[in-house]
């Protein structure tokens, strides 16, 4: 079995208790099953069997937290960079729509982006964030883009700092990059803090969105909605911790 050198296996074991967004693991947890059924052997050949099997199950079982981080350094259009002191602690790739509606604009009309609806997905396919619009009460009421965590529904509320339609990152045909700062956070009504500590949030590898191109062209067509499929990943960032 080999998983890691010596040092890769020290680092894995000195993080063998932590949370994720929707599981706890704890060292106990594979230790039991893994070596202490073993018969008996060297103790020390035990260890290092056990201490192998351990960093192979996190390896294979937690690819996000083991190599999601290194997603901090992606490359972005210009301006569209998390200020220094921040770190990535979350990913979601979204599925939904934006959604417009068909107002009077000037002399004639135009369609007006009233806000998202998506499921965001964690890389295993399963629902950790609801993102829609909502009023945010840190800022009086203002409608904010929101995030609401799907299993302790903490929230943030964010406001779009920078964009980029650069075609050298944003597909033809899609809804600009972004850079959110979160301007208002919410605990879960029992307490949960997922999403709490979020500071900024990057919308990127979008897909489809963009407000249609007709149907809203005279006074008729006032009121008329327009559900927009697209899709894009959602990066949550936090600050760093003192050392």
């Amino acid at each position: 079995m080999n998983c890691g050198s010596e040092e890769e296996i020290n680092y894995y074991e000195e993080r063998t208790q932590f949370k994720l967004d929707r599981y706890i693991i704890d060292e106990e947890d594979y230790m039991n099953p893994i070596c202490t059924q073993t018969p008996r052997i060297n103790s020390h050949f035990h260890s290092t069997i056990c201490r192998a099997a351990l960093a192979c199950v996190f390896l294979a079982l937690l690819p996000q937290w083991l190599y999601g981080n290194h997603l901090t350094s992606h490359e972005v259009p210009a301006g569209l960079e998390v200020p220094a002191g921040n770190r990535q602690f979350l990913v979601g790739h979204a599925t939904g729509t934006q959604n417009y509606i068909c107002l009077p604009s000037g002399s004639g009309f135009a369609w007006t982006f009233f806000g998202p609806q998506a499921t965001l997905l964690n890389e295993n396919e399963r629902q950790i964030i609801t993102h829609f619009l909502s009023s945010n009460p840190n800022e009086g009421g203002t409608a904010r883009a929101t995030w609401q965590h799907s299993h302790d529904t903490s929230k943030v509320w964010a406001m779009a700092i920078a964009s980029s339609s650069d075609p050298s990152f944003v597909e033809p045909g899609a809804i600009p990059w972004l850079l959110l700062q979160v301007v208002g956070a919410q605990p879960g009504p029992t307490g949960g803090h997922m999403l709490t500590e979020a500071t900024y949030i990057q919308r990127v590898h979008t897909s489809g969105g963009i407000a249609p191109t007709s149907g809203c062209s005279q006074a008729s067509d006032v009121g008329k909605n327009a559900l927009v499929p697209y899709t894009s990943n959602y990066i949550f960032y936090k600050a760093l911790r003192p050392e």
